[in-house]
């Protein structure tokens, strides 16, 4: 009998999940834990010990064990996909040396070492020496480095999360392809580490044996071990599969395969994703990530706060909402929506640029969040309607620049993660993009991507186009209203994209006199 259900762990920044979903994309049963150990030693850090997401990863399994009645022998196999960019560091007793900076740790290396002459100039001379600076200076093996020498020297593997985790399960150093977003010595184009003459290997301290093996998306990588059969409870000796970061899993569990559908992702971090087989730099210099689908690329333009700012607006502006929602038994985001609402499409004037984090070129480093258009009239209402108006006048943007890039027009949005369950987001996605906005059927679509790779993996589905076909579907749709997308039109054209051009400047200034963002 073939086995019917697949283990997902999805290790994301805010939970960790465990899901079991059927070979047509249902889920069938879920266990999530949230992420409590996130530590802040100094201001702008932000750190985990690698024992602790292992740790969560064990009470969701064994949370799901409690309250499911899916019998484990009905299990295929399991998969992890993960947060992109946060690092792992072992001994050479494979147990963790040093917390892990998360993708979202701010700390920067104060000294990029010199590469030789030759790459120096090669880099000067196509004016990409700046972006190899901050490569560098972005670098959490460099930190290390420079700020815990002896620690570093005693390093005998550099992960990121998804290779712990799989070495976690299985014993195994070995770790996807479609894994590999962080500062480390990968060729995104030839999906591998990269060759022996490459300029990575000057500016990081990293050597080739600290690193796993790789292999492609989908691929069986061992079996669940003793150990960790006992601290997860999943059986021994099930299949482990190699899955893909986080935003290559939630890409096709969208059901997005080619590049006329294009992926957005409402999360912490939010991304407009296409799916190409050639190799596409929509923002040159910054390359295309290695995507699920072993042979793909996901071209990808990132708003690093995202529906972070969705989050610290209800932090800062929302306690209203939160006590009211505790009062009638809903959620506070049900009633963020009637705030959005209230308001007219365009906020009356307020106009939102949601660079909260610089960039390292569209924006640049120098990048600031801004809001213009300030009148008497406005509301905390105006303000969160700007904020998601100001991320999809910002995805917008970066889905033309792709279009110009790669000249292929995106015909449709299909939005996941978090931000995709706000009716409110959705039906402005579709006004301010003029397109067609989808709502996959599932909300746990990186969950679900992560199942597809296990379900061709170990050959319950013939290939990846079938996998997608028969486990992704459309849920609901949201049509551009014609009046309201010619509102925002307007507003685009005329507002938004002429408002990083004019204040850039004074970003600048204000960096320079402040000192934050810093050059360092």
């Amino acid at each position: 009998m073939t086995k019917p259900y697949l283990l997902v762990i999805d290790n994301g920044t805010q939970s960790v999940r465990a899901l079991l979903l059927d070979l047509h994309g249902n889920l069938v049963d879920k266990a999530q834990v949230a992420i409590t150990t996130y530590r802040s030693p100094e201001p702008g850090w932000m750190e985990n010990d690698p024992e602790a997401f292992w740790q969560t990863l064990c009470q969701a399994c064994q949370r799901l064990w409690a309250n499911t009645a899916v019998p484990k022998n009905s299990i295929a196999g399991v998969v992890v996909t993960t947060q992109r960019g946060t690092t792992v560091s072992l001994g050479t007793d494979g147990q963790p040396l040093r917390p892990s900076m998360i993708w979202l740790d701010q700390r920067r290396a104060q000294h990029a070492p010199r590469l030789p002459w030759w790459w120096e100039a090669a880099f000067a001379a196509i004016g990409m020496r700046d972006t190899v600076r901050h490569f560098q200076r972005e670098a959490e093996a460099n930190w290390i480095v420079q700020h815990q020498p002896d620690l570093w020297a005693r390093t005998d593997k550099f992960l990121l999360l998804s290779g712990y985790l799989n070495h976690q399960l299985t014993g195994r150093f070995v770790d996807s392809v479609a894994s590999q977003v962080g500062y480390v010595p990968f060729d995104y184009k030839k999906g591998r580490w990269a060759p022996s003459y490459d300029w990575k290997w000057h500016a990081l301290p990293i050597r080739p044996s600290m690193l796993p093996e790789l292999v492609d998306a989908g691929t069986v990588i061992g079996q669940v071990t003793p150990q960790a059969a006992s601290a997860t409870g999943i059986p021994f000796g099930l299949p482990v599969v190699a899955g893909a970061a986080d935003k290559a899993c939630e890409v096709i569990g969208a059901g997005c395969l080619t590049p006329e559908i294009a992926c957005l992702s409402y999360g912490t971090a939010a991304t407009i994703n296409i799916t190409m087989r050639r190799y596409l730099e929509a923002t040159p210099f910054i390359p295309p990530y290695q995507a699920a689908v072993p042979g793909h690329y996901n071209t990808e333009v990132q708003i690093t706060r995202g529906f972070w700012m969705v989050s610290w607006f209800k932090e800062q502006f929302g306690q209203h909402e939160q006590l009211l929602a505790q009062e009638r038994g809903v959620s506070p985001e049900s009633l963020f929506d009637e705030l959005v609402n209230a308001v007219p499409p365009g906020a009356q004037g307020l106009m939102l640029q949601p660079f909260w984090n610089p960039g390292i070129k569209v924006p640049g480093p120098e990048a600031k969040g801004a809001v213009i258009g300030f009148g008497d009239i406005h509301t905390r209402a105006h303000l969160y309607r700007a904020i998601l108006e100001g991320l999809a006048y910002a995805l917008r943007e970066a889905k033309e620049r792709i279009e110009k890039r790669g000249g292929q027009r995106i015909e449709r949005v299909r939005v996941s993660g978090g931000g995709s369950q706000s009716d409110a987001a959705m039906q402005i996605t579709a006004d301010i993009f003029n397109l067609p906005c989808e709502r996959p059927h599932l909300y746990e679509t990186s969950g679900l991507g992560a199942a597809i790779l296990a379900s061709v993996g170990l050959g319950l589905h013939p290939d990846f186009a079938t996998a997608v076909r028969t486990m992704t579907r459309i849920g609901q749709t949201f049509a551009p209203a014609p009046e309201h997308a010619h509102t925002y039109e307007q507003l685009y054209q005329r507002v938004y994209c002429r408002m990083y051009d004019r204040l850039q400047p004074l970003y600048r200034e204000i960096r320079t006199i402040t000192g934050y963002p810093s050059h360092d």
